[in-house]
């Protein structure tokens, strides 16, 4: 099964972010992201068979205990690979972006052990938007209207991804709060 690890915002921040993002100029044709589909992903596993998952269950309980609950806040639009070439559109993390680099980089470091490789490529937090759709976008991306959205984090999700017509449809496998009492610095 299709997995990976993510962090969910709550529905109002996705809703208000994609409002945002479709006042967007843009050219080029844009599927927008469905409200519930909307996270941070911390870790892409890939393809999962569902007996091989127990392992990955002991290790996002172990990492969830050593982070404790923080908040994050969005930082405005971007895209990749550029504005110009657009194939993805995302919300970037301002606050909280240390964090959520250090909960996806200790998920990475541990789970290496399983077998899981490596993005070989630092962590940018973001929410994903839009993917562009054929040739790329251009987009104008104003750097006011997705800033100063605040988010709890509080847990992690083990996430299913199903791939059909209308795009993925996510369902969450299991929940791995933030510890109170986190050891961050061990």
């Amino acid at each position: 099964m299709r997995t990976f690890i993510a962090v969910f915002p709550p529905p109002e921040v996705r809703e208000t972010l994609l409002r945002a993002v479709h006042d967007l100029s843009t050219r080029g044709n844009v599927r927008w992201s469905r409200p519930e589909n909307v996270h941070l992903t911390l870790m892409f596993l890939g393809d999962v068979p569902e007996e091989e998952l127990a392992p990955v269950r002991d290790v996002l309980t172990t990492v969830s205990t050593r982070h404790e609950p923080f908040e994050a806040e969005t930082s405005g639009f971007g895209a990749f690979p550029s504005a110009k070439k657009a194939r993805v559109v995302w919300a970037g993390i301002g606050k909280g972006h240390n964090l959520l680099r250090a909960l996806a980089e200790d998920l990475e470091n541990s789970l290496e052990a399983l077998g899981f490789d490596s993005e070989g490529r630092d962590y940018r937090p973001h929410l994903t938007l839009g993917r562009v759709r054929g040739r790329p976008a251009r987009l104008e991306l104003p750097k006011t209207t997705a800033q100063g959205l605040r988010f709890p984090v509080r847990e992690v999700e083990l996430v299913r991804s199903m791939l059909g017509e209308a795009g993925a449809a996510y369902s969450t496998l299991a929940t791995y709060p933030l510890s109170e009492s986190g050891d961050q610095g061990s």
